[in-house]
């Protein structure tokens, strides 16, 4: 979903592969700077004794799938949901206006094609049809493959998409069903700007990718197929988010789905016919919304988000990039901002400067660390920061501090469905018990994170590596 500069126009809307390195731990790139990783910056880590790496990983366990998933809720007012609906849905991500609303009439088909289907695909496709029957109330149903549907998922090479689109990981596009049309297709053809009614369209998924990366994919762009096509980076319990904290969609995105859905809404009506209405769908849905408070709101400014782009971008620079981070968090101290926008820029700024100064890293997230670990709403980012921080301390040998990151972070990393971040704390885990002389209790940690890596990270090449980094952290 993340829309790089490249991109920015109203054509279709992508998942950008600079998010598996910036902050998503996705499939060949954990989320930390203090590790090699795709676009991530690095540490370079003095060079320690990797031969005593544990005999279990000669032989990995089986993968682990998720068979439920628990999405963070929401309790935020319906005020401020209808504020952030209207921003999702009439406005593009690259800050186009949208003059009317839309979305599908009637039931809707999904079908999938393509070559070499990934096994997962169905698994995690099948719970997430389920969770957009049940909990949004959407009429969906997938059909065969040589069925005419409204949305067509097809899966295809890594290669062909990055040929076509560089930095995208996976994209949604409007008025086609197939990568043949995709390729020979108009831009005015695709432009979200001229549907007027979704019909039909395309989602175009990595058939070469780690299961998690295939089902975030999933989630992400099937949401904007059927809902809202923006992001905010105000928001702190959604996948219409760019920071790519929430993989799986949310009750916050649940509840914006089913308003979209409601029968009092139609195609073609304008940004003030819809908010006249969504008080009352809101108040129907969510009535527990209208007994919340409604907090104080300060819009995103385009300085700021364009700070934490280039700090997120690809480009070649490091200093640029941390250049870019540190005046995202100036930013948003001088604005007085105590929120997550804060603690992203704070998020940000720690992971570039890790290889530069550790110090002014330590510091950075630690500040993030606080200010999320102070809302409920963001317990989510907090995990992605303690698996930085206990990744720092292993390099500091305050193996007491990682043990203590892991176990608080490790609960929350499961609930959210995010099997890299899990099995990377529950690896970093490992090394911190092995240090403390608890190596009984480290082999079953780190056994049960290989089955989670397995999902996370896709090859037994990239686990064995990941878990081979992460042992070189703690390790003379």
């Amino acid at each position: 979903m993340f829309k790089s500069a490249p991109f920015s126009n109203p054509m279709f809307v992508t998942r950008s592969l600079k998010a598996r390195g910036v902050l998503r731990l996705g499939v060949a790139a954990l989320a930390m700077g203090l590790l090699v990783g795709c676009g991530a910056p690095e540490l370079r880590v003095p060079q320690r004794d990797t031969t005593r790496a544990p005999s279990i990983l000669l032989d990995l366990p089986p993968m682990k799938l998720f068979s439920s998933l628990r999405p963070a809720t929401t309790t935020r007012s319906n005020t401020s949901i209808a504020r952030d609906f209207m921003a999702l849905s009439f406005q593009l991500e690259n800050g186009t206006e949208l003059s009317q609303f839309t979305r599908f009439d009637g039931p809707i088909t999904l079908r999938v094609t393509g070559t070499a289907i990934p096994a997962s695909l169905g698994p995690d496709l099948e719970l997430l049809i389920s969770r957009l029957r049940r909990e949004a109330g959407i009429d969906i149903t997938r059909v065969g493959p040589n069925v005419d549907a409204n949305i067509t998922i097809e899966t295809l090479p890594h290669a062909d998409l990055r040929q076509r689109i560089p930095n995208a990981a996976c994209i949604v596009a409007p008025n086609i069903s197939s990568w043949a049309s995709y390729r020979h297709a108009g831009r005015a053809d695709l432009s979200w700007t001229n549907v007027t009614q979704r019909e039909k369209l395309s989602i175009f998924i990595p058939n070469d990718e780690a299961p998690q990366e295939i089902r975030d994919c999933l989630h992400e762009e099937l949401a904007q197929a059927l809902g809202p096509l923006n992001d905010l980076y105000s928001l702190t319990d959604s996948v219409y988010n760019d920071d790519n904290i929430h993989s799986i969609l949310t009750e916050f995105d649940m509840l914006i789905l089913r308003a979209t859905y409601d029968p009092a809404l139609r195609n073609g009506m304008s940004r003030t016919q819809v908010a006249q209405r969504l008080p009352a769908i809101l108040s129907k849905i969510n009535p527990a919304g209208n007994r919340v408070s409604t907090p104080p709101f300060t819009p995103t400014p385009r300085a700021w988000i364009n700070d934490v782009e280039a700090a997120m971008g690809a480009q070649p620079s490091l200093d640029a990039r941390r250049a870019a981070a540190a005046r995202a968090v100036n930013y948003a101290l001088s604005q007085g901002w105590n929120d997550s926008r804060t603690g992203f820029s704070l998020f940000l700024l720690g992971r570039l400067s890790v290889g530069a100064n550790r110090g002014l890293a330590k510091a950075a997230l630690s500040d993030a660390y606080a200010i999320y670990t102070a809302r409920s709403d963001t317990t989510y980012h907090a995990a992605h920061v303690a698996l930085q921080l206990s990744a720092i301390a292993l390099l500091d040998y305050n193996f007491d501090e990682a043990l203590r990151l892991t176990n608080t972070a490790i609960p929350i990393a499961r609930t959210a469905g995010n099997a890299t971040l899990l099995a990377s704390l529950m690896m970093t885990k490992a090394e911190a018990l092995t240090a403390l002389g608890r190596a009984s209790e480290a082999r079953l940690v780190r056994l049960d994170s290989l089955g989670w890596a397995r999902y996370g990270f896709g090859t037994d090449e990239q686990v064995l590596a990941r878990s081979s980094e992460i042992a070189s952290l703690a390790r003379r």
